[in-house]
């Protein structure tokens, strides 16, 4: 496959050797992937995209996760609106015990690292879809209009979800008080956190991509990550010893928190996601 002049260039501002070899890579919700050998033996990814992508938001994520945390994501070598250039990180093994018990260490650790309030400097990105975070001191107020309602009005905008649905949700939104309250602090999430993000290697978890990352409340990562069958015993345990997980969570808070996912693949794809949302909304009288 030939090599891409913005990878040539960019390797070579950088003072990298030479791309010799492109090859696809699965995953790229908003552009190609691929791995990039070069001349020394080395190996780095390179996310390629069209203009308005977001990829130099994906790179400012990756930036700050790298400086802040003691997370394993890539080094970004360069981030532009069309290229993601970073170094490449290995994976071949599975979720297995050993593995959810780090990903549990890692993600307590990320969860204690606190804000002033609950959104982000800057608005990020999940899934390649707009996420705004402006600083919110309540978090049923922030997950309830920058969450539920923002991508609620997305999904009804792009056609993909019913307006009736639309409408259980934000009365059932106005009522969150109901079930969920105040968390003690905002903490930082990675925001996206699923199997195909997290990659492992020799037993350990090797890295953590795609982020979609701001200050909220940890529960809300702690649901994504039951929402397609990421995280199970071992982890949970795990984190339970590390930040004790309140009770009610698992009964009722987790659909509650996942609704939010769910949102964005209603946005993403329509279909039954749809059916799960208005499923979710209808459990709690709505």
């Amino acid at each position: 496959m030939g090599i891409n002049e913005d990878i040539r260039h960019a390797c070579r501002e950088s003072g990298l050797a030479n791309p010799v070899r492109l090859s696809p890579l699965s995953g790229g919700c908003v552009g190609d992937v691929f791995a990039v050998d070069l001349s020394d033996n080395s190996r780095l990814v390179a996310k390629v995209g069209n203009l308005g992508s977001g990829l130099e938001v994906e790179g400012a994520m990756l930036h700050y996760l790298k400086a802040e945390t003691a997370l394993p994501v890539p080094t970004v070598i360069c981030a532009d609106d069309t290229l993601l250039l970073m170094t490449f990180v290995p994976s071949s093994g599975q979720l297995g015990q050993r593995e959810q018990e780090h990903a549990a260490d890692l993600v307590a650790a990320l969860h204690n690292i606190t804000w002033t309030t609950f959104g982000f400097p800057w608005g990020t990105l999940i899934g390649g879809l707009n996420q705004p975070n402006p600083a919110t001191v309540s978090w049923l107020d922030f997950f309830r209009d920058q969450r539920l309602i923002y991508m609620g009005r997305q999904a009804l905008d792009a056609g993909r979800l019913p307006k009736r649905v639309f409408s259980r949700l934000e009365t059932f939104a106005g009522n969150l008080d109901k079930w969920l309250s105040e968390p003690a602090r905002p903490s930082l999430l990675h925001g996206d956190m699923w199997g195909g993000n997290i990659l492992c290697s020799d037993g350990k978890i090797s890295g953590l991509i795609d982020p979609a990352i701001y200050y909220g409340d940890p529960e809300i990562e702690l649901a994504f990550s039951t929402l397609f069958g990421t995280f199970g015993d071992a982890f949970f345990g795990r984190y339970n010893e590390l930040r004790p997980i309140a009770l009610g969570f698992f009964e009722e808070r987790r659909d509650i928190y996942n609704l939010y996912p769910l949102l964005v693949h209603v946005r993403l794809f329509g279909g039954s996601y749809v059916g799960s949302v208005e499923s979710t909304v209808a459990r709690f009288g709505f």
